[in-house]
This record gives structure tokens, C-alpha cells and sequence, in this order.
């Protein structure tokens, strides 16, 4: 079977890609070893993120850096026997993050954050998947009154950025989420985001855009990536059923697995795994919630999906193959409690997801430097479900020699070499 382009990896970012690649006039083969959407694309908090213009930074302030040195906060916890393999990664992240750095990666992913909602629509109408989506915005709430008046502040600094918002006293965000009525006074306020959109089942709204992509002509394939081999004038691999896959060109899509290929073919690039967990819960008869919403005080989002309310949590600093360790979780529900009537668990075991960080926080998005045919887009970090359609978007014109819609140049992996 030959084919223009072999995408490796069927989550949000590859299937995004391949639709974009496909409606370029290309012939497009996906490949997964597993079902589309069934990775990290599948445990996440199902937000359309369009507020986040600013990337997650390593903290730089003197007192966070030693809340959590004593590892027991519940938004971010660590390994000590991981520390050492990661310390180099961790500075380069601890130097990324710096007020200058930080600017130069906020302008750079502004575009692509700008992006995300419309072409999250675009591929929504044409897939039928508006039943996924809710288009309500998300709500961070507070309740340390200093933290309120600084989120407030930095809120309203963000206007320039076109965003929506609704600042929210305390009665307010009661008002507008009374399953929190327990927790009465202790509510300082929120914000309101209203720009961006959530997923009720992000795995399905993934699947969703796999259809589209097969019903507009292109094909998905069971493959492990492992298996990709360089030939003379491209790249092949073999399919579960034996069936080998030519194709000129390969983009690597595969998240927090992408280094079983670059690495392989000589490319040192600092590609680390923040873990995280979810589980879901049971709603209370009579007390829903209506938003998705973020305590950014102890750093968890609880989001109504289709299987009840799902509790993501913060970053987790340990081996991408260690066993899980539920604590941060159990920190997080225990936060979650005390504020509001959380059912019973759904599952019995809680899903754990890698996430694929880079410590400049911006993903890797064109060629590779040194192989003809071969192109990267993975390290979208917190925010693959959000960029997914941008990045393949942003893949698609580099790789069809169009104009870009972005300055492609701040994502390349040279920045790296």
C-alpha cells in the first residue's frame, strides 16, 4: 500500500493533522496501535482552552518553589527517587520560564490559542459533533480573598487579548453554581471565562474527527510505531494484519510516545512526561453541575461530562512507566468534598495519562533538520485537546508549502539541535 503521508498517532493532534494534510489534496494514512482518541487524548479536562494565553511557567517566586519542595500540595507532586533523572529538564523549564522567556512564548503560541475554538468548529460542524460540546465557558474560583483580587487583576489585564469575562463575587458564583452552596462564605469569587468551549466525552469528540477523516477519503490503520522503517526514497512500516505501508513523507504525532522515533533516528530533543490522573463521579439528583470549573487554589478541575463529573488533576512528577500513586488524587477529592456533594466513583480504578511537555512550553510543530520526509508535531503539554486542529493546521500549510496562519519558526525542533 503506498500513500503521500503515514501520520503516527490517531489522538487529537494526529487526526487533526491528517483531516488538514487530507483537504490539502494529499493521500493520508493513519496509524495507532490503538483506537482514535484512546491515549492522552482521552483522560484530560475537556476544555477548549482559549483564555490560557499565558503557558504554564515553573514557579519562580522564592515561597512557592518551597510549598512545593515539602511535596504536599495537591496541584503538584514528584517522585524524590525521579528528581534526579529529571533535574536537567527541570532547570531548562525553571530557565524557560523566566519573565522575558515567558513573553517570548506567549506571543508565540498566541496564534494557535486564538485559533483553537474556530477551527475546533470548523471540524465539529463537518464531523456532527456539536452534541459534545457546550458552549458555556469555564469558572475559576477562589477562596483566599488575596488570591480572588490578584486573579481579578490579572483577568482584567488579559482584555487586550479580545477575551470575555464575568468577574464573580462570591453570591455570584453561588448563584451561578448552587451545588457549591455548602461551601457558602468560604467563596471569595471566580472569573468567568466565556470564550472558551468544553467537551462532554473528549475520547468520542477524537472518534468524531477519525470519521470525518475516513469518510472524506482517508484511511486508519492498526500499526505500532516502533515498527517504522527509513527506506531509500521514504519511510514504511508494517500493519497488525502484515500489510506493509509505504509512504514519502511521516509526521510524527504520537504524543508522550514520540520519542520511540525521534530518538531512534538521532534527535536529542527534551521532550519530559507530566503525569496526571482523573476519575469520575456521580452527580447528586438535584444538585448538577453546570460548569466546568478549576479550583486554582488546590489545583484540580471538576468538568460534567457524559460519564459523570470528571476530577482532572495537577501535574505529577514521577517515571512514565512507574506504578500509579493515587495521593494526589485523593487530596484533590478530599478538597472537592469539602465544597461541594461529589457521588460515588464510577470506576474502580482512576486513569493515569502522560502528558509530553518540552521546557520552552511550546510543542514541536515542523521538519525535522537532518531526514527528508519527516516532520513533528508533539509536546503540546496541558493543551493538546485545545491545539490540536490549530497545530494540524499549522503542519499542513508548512507541508504543502502554503502560507502559514503563524510564524512557524518558534515551534521547529532546531530550536533544540
Amino acid at each position: 500500500m503506498k500513500t503521500d503521508i503515514l501520520v503516527l498517532g490517531a489522538g487529537i493532534v494526529g487526526v487533526s493533522a491528517a483531516i488538514h494534510l487530507l483537504d490539502r489534496g494529499r493521500s493520508v494514512i493513519l496509524a495507532d496501535r490503538g483506537e482514535p482518541g484512546g491515549g492522552t487524548s482521552y483522560g484530560n479536562a475537556g476544555l477548549i482552552e482559549r483564555s490560557s494565553v499565558i503557558p504554564y511557567a515553573f514557579p519562580r517566586q522564592l515561597g512557592a518553589i518551597a510549598k512545593y519542595a515539602l511535596n504536599g500540595s495537591s496541584d503538584v507532586r514528584y517522585d524524590p527517587a525521579y528528581l534526579p533523572r529529571i533535574a536537567t529538564w527541570l532547570a531548562r523549564y525553571w530557565w524557560h520560564s523566566s519573565r522575558t522567556n515567558l513573553e517570548k512564548a506567549t506571543r508565540a503560541l498566541l496564534p494557535l490559542i486564538e485559533a483553537s475554538v474556530s477551527e475546533h468548529d470548523k471540524l465539529i460542524t463537518r464531523a456532527g459533533a456539536s452534541e459534545l460540546i457546550r458552549e458555556r465557558g469555564w469558572v475559576s474560583f477562589y477562596k483566599n480573598p488575596r488570591r480572588f483580587e490578584a486573579a481579578r487583576a490579572e483577568a482584567e489585564s488579559l482584555s487586550a487579548h479580545g477575551l470575555a469575562i464575568r468577574i464573580l463575587d462570591g453570591s455570584e458564583f453561588l448563584a451561578l453554581e448552587p451545588a457549591f452552596a455548602a461551601a457558602g462564605s468560604r467563596i471569595s469569587g471566580g472569573v468567568h471565562w466565556l470564550d472558551p468551549k468544553t467537551v462532554t466525552d473528549p475520547q468520542a469528540l477524537t472518534a468524531a474527527y477519525a470519521t470525518l477523516f475516513a469518510t472524506a477519503g482517508g484511511q486508519i490503520v492498526r500499526a505500532d510505531a516502533s515498527a517504522l522503517r527509513e527506506e531509500k526514497n521514504g519511510w514504511s512500516i508494517t500493519t497488525a494484519e502484515g500489510e506493509i505501508i509505504e509512504a514519502g513523507e511521516i509526521v510524527v504525532a504520537l504524543g508522550p510516545q514520540s520519542g520511540l522515533i525521534f530518538r531512534k533516528l538521532g534527535y536529542p530533543l527534551p521532550l519530559a512526561i507530566k503525569r496526571g490522573y482523573h476519575r469520575h463521579y456521580a452527580q447528586r439528583e438535584g444538585q448538577p453541575l453546570g460548569h466546568s470549573v478549576v479550583d486554582e487554589e488546590a489545583g484540580y478541575v471538576l468538568a460534567p461530562m457524559a460519564r459523570g463529573i470528571r476530577l482532572t488533576t495537577g501535574i505529577e512528577f514521577a517515571a512514565p512507566d512507574a506504578p500509579p500513586n493515587t495521593i494526589q488524587l485523593r487530596r484533590d477529592e478530599a478538597h472537592a468534598r469539602a465544597l461541594l456533594p461529589l457521588g460515588e466513583p464510577v470506576e474502580a480504578t482512576p486513569w493515569l495519562g502522560l502528558r509530553p511537555c518540552l521546557p520552552d512550553m511550546r510543542p514541536v510543530i515542523g521538519p525535522a533538520p537532518r531526514h527528508r520526509g519527516l516532520w513533528f508535531n508533539f509536546g503540546h503539554a496541558h493543551h493538546g485537546l485545545t491545539l490540536g486542529p490549530a497545530s494540524g493546521r499549522l503542519l499542513a500549510e508548512q507541508m504543502a508549502g502554503n502560507d502559514t496562519f503563524a510564524d512557524p519558526k518558534p515551534f521547529h525542533p532546531h530550536r533544540f539541535l
